[in-house]
């Protein structure tokens, strides 16, 4: 009963976190801001996490679970196309995605808190693009890298893009510049060109 209680609590903190980073963004997502939301003295708010850190990530953990639908897909089962829709979803959440992307900046760092959730997700989410693609297009993408390969910048393009995108809104529209990565990895490789042939032992070279 006390620990259905306590992971209700959990969940109410992790909802209030994601209503305080819409309104205020990372910076004003403060462990104050959390605790005042859901009625907690900041001291009772680090009895369920510890840290501002530990806070943000275990709300990108449940993030990661509701974008794939509650829990780990099966393989294959993420389309290219609901990856286009996720793209879209994200760019209606900036506050969410500044905080991922902020986070992730930080985690390169030793030491950093968030560093073995960073690293334990981009493990997961490289083989589950892997297993889009193959799902998709077999052993061999149209430009001959194979799946594994091709995931990594897969994953690459789609954070990366998000940097971009918060730092600069009007210049750089996010599902646009996704939409045209899909199309270039759909997109056949240019037939090499013909070597010219040798003219023969008896061709007229005049």
């Amino acid at each position: 009963m006390a620990r259905a209680r306590s992971e209700e609590r959990r969940a109410g903190i992790l909802n209030a976190t994601l209503e305080v980073i819409a309104e205020r963004g990372y910076r004003g997502a403060t462990l104050g801001a959390v605790a005042e939301r859901v009625g907690l003295s900041q001291q009772g708010l680090l009895h369920y996490f510890p840290t501002k850190e530990a806070l943000l990530v275990a709300v990108l953990a449940d993030r990661d679970r509701w974008d794939t639908g509650g829990g780990p897909r099966e393989e294959g089962s993420w389309r290219l196309d609901l990856l286009g829709s996720l793209v879209e979803y994200n760019a209606m959440r900036p506050g969410i995605v500044q905080t991922f992307s902020a986070l992730l900046g930080e985690s390169v760092t030793e030491d950093h808190p968030a560093r073995d959730f960073f690293t334990r997700r981009y493990t997961q989410v490289r083989a589950a693009m892997a297993a889009t693609l193959r799902a998709e297009y077999g052993e061999t993408l149209p430009g001959g890298l194979s799946p594994e390969r091709a995931a990594v910048l897969l994953v690459a393009v789609m954070d990366g893009l998000q940097y971009q995108w918060l730092l600069d809104p009007e210049a750089v529209d996010m599902p646009e510049a996704f939409a045209d990565f899909l199309a270039l990895l759909r997109a056949q490789p240019p037939a090499s060109p013909k070597s010219p042939k040798s003219p023969g032992k008896n061709a007229d070279l005049s």
